[in-house]
């Protein structure tokens, strides 16, 4: 008999959705099979925290669940007052008739399609895979394995949906779907929020003060950009479209360059130009007295 699906995700039965797909996504990245190969254990939790989810994720299941119309497992429960052979409290009495009795057999074990389960993935994606689209191959705990299509602008946690690869429908019903959560890993250049996207950009002393062209790189490859004479340390510029490539309904965000200036090698000419510069008593710090 499958444990309690409340149980298993370790929530209160009063539990908001949120706090049910936080529970499950905790569960899913510590048992997941990719993480723990060869796990039989893990691979059994992974299973029951992803069927688990998939009962208490749906509403309609959910409340139907609660009030006892599936079990566990998310399978049909007999109605009360199902025969049995003694009768007794809720069942027929000896004196039905056996086309009466027959015919309410049928009616329990003869039931309509009904649309197979969902099951549940994970998948680790790159940043840039993420940013631009891309596609992977994930194997299943039973060895098969799926091709999945990343979209363009795929966040952290969002659900790909592969219509009917779950598990096979009943009395002839639709398959269920494959719903594939997407955990996007860090990048060591960029940094994302929403459509944007964010880079500490060094330069040069030289650059900062004289101006130049700068190469800077992008999720979809490098740029040149401009730096004005005279550009302060900490100056953020925006280049505009170079952010989350724009797809379907949403725009192409921008790619935001915080500029750092690194000093780099100090020769003893220049150390030399600094002490006598004519502006050498200039204080940076003074407005902060």
């Amino acid at each position: 008999m499958a444990e309690d699906p409340y149980k298993i995700l370790g929530v209160a039965r009063d539990a908001t959705p949120e706090q049910i797909r936080a529970a499950y996504r905790k569960l899913a990245k510590k048992h997941h099979p990719d993480l723990n190969p060869g796990d039989k254990k893990s691979e059994e939790l992974f299973k029951a925290a992803a069927s688990a989810n998939d009962l208490l994720s749906d509403p309609e299941k959910r409340a139907r669940f609660d009030r006892g119309e599936l079990d566990a497992a998310g399978n049909e429960r007999a109605p009360q007052g199902a025969w049995h052979p003694q009768g007794g409290a809720g069942g027929f009495s000896s004196g039905a008739g056996f086309e009466d009795i027959f015919s309410n057999i049928f009616e329990q074990r003869t039931r309509g399609p009904a649309r197979g389960q969902d099951d549940r993935y994970a998948l680790q994606a790159a940043f840039l895979e993420a940013v631009n689209g891309g596609a992977k191959r994930i194997t299943l705990p039973d060895g098969q394995s799926l091709d999945v299509k990343i979209p363009p602008g795929t966040k952290e946690g969002d659900v790909l949906r592969l219509r009917g690869r779950g598990q096979p429908g009943r009395n002839g019903g639709p398959q269920g779907d494959a719903l594939i959560e997407v955990h996007v890993a860090p990048h060591k250049l960029f940094r994302r929020e929403e459509r944007n996207i964010f880079i500490e950009l060094p330069i040069s002393l030289k650059e900062a003060v004289l101006g130049a062209k700068v190469t800077v790189p992008t999720p979809t490859g490098d740029v040149v950009m401009t730096v004005k004479p005279h550009t302060e340390n900490g100056i953020e510029m925006r280049l505009r479209g170079k952010g989350v490539p724009a797809h379907g309904n949403h725009h192409a965000g921008d790619l935001h360059v915080k500029l750092t200036v690194v000093i780099g090698p100090v020769d003893e000419a220049l150390e030399a130009f600094l002490r006598d510069w004519a502006q050498a008593e200039f204080n940076p710090r003074a407005a902060l007295g």
